[in-house]
């Protein structure tokens, strides 16, 4: 994922990349109202918008990060897997990634493929406040305390989200779905706007209530 204002980021990416012709454009389009789509919780629609601009304009696809999210939360855990393996190599030591991609092979197998599948990253490259202390909690060498440790002695709305957010996504999988709920309370209860991941968190809580 990108390090700051991840979705704008991204549409900046693809306005560069497509130029100005009119059906790349539309692609543009697309990926902009998926994520609006996510934000409001509609997946499956989501999906359809990312892989619309995919099919209009395929060097967009490991950029398309996002689509990997909407995938997870659809239940469609082969295909987030390899959209963030994808991603691995335009962005190839981004930490959310590599959770990303743990989360699905988790829930598609089990912690321990998804450990040993665990994308290799050097976490100095990825500067952010708490993500080398997440990565080697996903990676079975750190624990929580150190995540929300590092996030407390950064002080930021930002870190303490990141934090919540990614220790609550792995308890989860880990079957603590009251612990899990709590974290991402926290994390959405964040005072962000226009981060996409703070987002996340919220859609998180929406899909957990209504059963997924």
């Amino acid at each position: 994922m990108c390090t700051t204002s991840s979705g704008s980021l991204l549409i900046l990416f693809i306005a560069a990349l497509i130029g100005a012709d009119e059906d790349l454009d539309s692609a543009r389009a697309y990926v902009a109202r998926g994520m609006e789509r996510f934000r409001n919780n509609r997946i499956g629609e989501s999906i359809e918008d990312f892989d619309r601009a995919a099919k209009l304009e395929p060097r967009i696809v490991p950029h398309l990060w996002q689509r990997g999210i909407s995938l997870y939360y659809a239940g469609r855990f082969k295909e987030g897997r390899e959209q963030f393996e994808l991603h691995k190599a335009v962005n190839p030591h981004d930490v959310e990634n590599a959770a990303w991609h743990f989360l699905c092979v988790a829930k598609q197998q089990n912690v321990e493929a998804a450990r040993k599948s665990l994308i290799k990253i050097d976490t100095r490259q990825d500067t952010r406040v708490p993500m080398a202390e997440v990565y080697e909690y996903y990676a079975g060498r750190g624990n929580e305390e150190a995540v929300l440790a590092a996030a407390n002695r950064d002080g930021s709305e930002r870190a303490r989200m990141y934090a919540h957010l990614y220790l609550g996504l792995y308890d989860e999988v880990f079957g603590d779905e009251n612990k899990a709920r709590d974290h991402l309370e926290q994390a959405a209860a964040a005072k962000l706007q226009g981060h996409y991941m703070y987002d996340v968190a919220k859609v998180h809580l929406r899909q957990r209530r209504r059963g997924g």
